[in-house]
């Protein structure tokens, strides 16, 4: 039986801008859904669309404690958290796509990205 991944994910607006913490367990359509205001609430009122951080976990309880671990602290360490992985604050959705500018289908009747 394979191993189900959950992520924990940051998402920001522009390089040291609102900071969005979140869980899931499909990170492409989560992002996907994000990018293009899908969902109300927090990262469509304040723009909320690039994909800096995430880590995966395969216990669903984990993921969701660490999610509410990160939610609790300090901006600065959020921010250290994100440039340990991604110093260039780059928007990493593409990289999960498998190119720099989202080329091909992203699967479950997901259009391009670009679109």
């Amino acid at each position: 039986m394979a191993l189900k991944n959950y992520y924990v994910y940051i998402m920001t607006n522009k390089p040291h801008g609102v900071l969005y913490t979140g869980f899931t367990n499909n990170l492409i359509r989560r992002t996907y859904q994000h990018k293009h205001k899908l969902i109300d609430g927090f990262t469509k009122k304040y723009n909320v669309d690039k994909l800096v951080y995430y880590e995966i976990h395969h216990d669903p309880m984990s993921a969701i404690i660490r999610e509410k671990r990160i939610k609790k602290w300090k901006r600065a360490w959020k921010i250290e958290l994100i440039e340990g992985m991604n110093p260039e604050w780059k928007d990493l959705y593409y990289d999960l796509l498998g190119g720099k500018d989202g080329e091909g289908c992203i699967g479950e009747g997901f259009p391009l990205a670009r679109e």
